[in-house]
């Protein structure tokens, strides 16, 4: 599952259109919560930080933020308001903020960061590997081909043209900052998950996915809009399984059981990326 996916280039436009299928991942939600409760493990109560995606804030995490706490943890979120873009000074609050919750608990911190905020997350987790149990990225631009440039969806390139920088988001990922993250592998006692949706009208598959030892490294596809995944039972379901495991005992995701199989079904798991 550590294979980067083989898509090229943005979006189709069909994928961005059916970006509308997150009202019905928000509508769908509350129906699929008690089976979310009842099938997926509890965690061990170790602190986890979540980072929102470009122009979400800490109310666009409520959804990751009870389910994760219901299952125990201890839940944090960036603090930062607004994401508006990678900036320097965001990304050096969250790698202190990771270090103090690393301190003030006593134990490493899992972080969670959906698209954009994903990025922030690994730059946290490259910064401070020594205070990070694992790295789970939503929908997440961790990966990118310089001679091309960012491959997000016209859309947002434009918003973030407006909001951001007006050289688009190519101008930040390629900051020297960001660009360190590119070609670095994580620590192999900092385990990354990137979870990926093959229809994401957002960011492409081949820039949410990274090629990395298997060991520590790996890519799930799941099924869903790029702007549901924080609200998305499949997602939230993977979520769950992945941080439970055993602090040092990282293994690659394996759908089991009946979810697995339903899993399979919906994510056409045995087709080629």
């Amino acid at each position: 599952m550590a294979t980067q996916s083989t898509h090229k280039g943005r979006p189709s436009a069909l994928h961005s259109l059916l970006e509308m299928r997150v009202f019905n991942e928000i509508a769908t939600l509350p129906m699929a919560w008690p089976w979310l409760v009842q099938s997926t493990p509890m965690g061990d109560g170790h602190p986890v930080l979540l980072s929102p995606g470009f122009m979400g804030d800490e109310g666009s995490l409520a959804a990751l933020k009870m389910f994760l706490e219901s299952r125990g943890y201890e839940v944090h979120t960036w603090g930062m308001g607004r994401n508006t873009g990678f900036k320097a000074r965001n990304a050096q609050a969250l790698e202190q903020k990771i270090r103090h919750l690393h301190h003030q608990s006593g134990r490493k911190v899992s972080l969670v960061g959906w698209s954009l905020g994903g990025v922030f997350s690994m730059y946290g987790a490259l910064e401070a590997p020594e205070c990070v149990r694992q790295l789970v990225t939503l929908g997440s631009p961790v990966t990118m081909d310089p001679s091309v440039g960012s491959q997000t969806a016209k859309f947002i390139s434009k918003l973030y043209r407006l909001v951001a920088h007006p050289l688009g988001p190519s101008v930040h990922v390629m900051q020297p900052r960001v660009k360190r993250l590119r070609g670095r592998e994580l620590p192999a006692g900092v385990p990354i998950t990137c979870m990926y949706s093959i229809s994401d009208g957002v960011v492409p598959p081949q820039e949410a996915t990274i090629n990395g030892d298997p060991s520590h490294c790996e890519n799930i596809r799941v099924y869903g809009s790029h702007v549901g995944l924080g609200f998305n039972a499949m997602v939230l379901a993977i979520l769950a399984d992945r941080l439970a495991q055993p602090e040092g005992q990282w293994k690659p995701f394996e759908p089991q059981g009946m979810s697995g199989m339903v899993y399979r079904m919906a994510t056409h798991e045995s087709l080629p990326v």
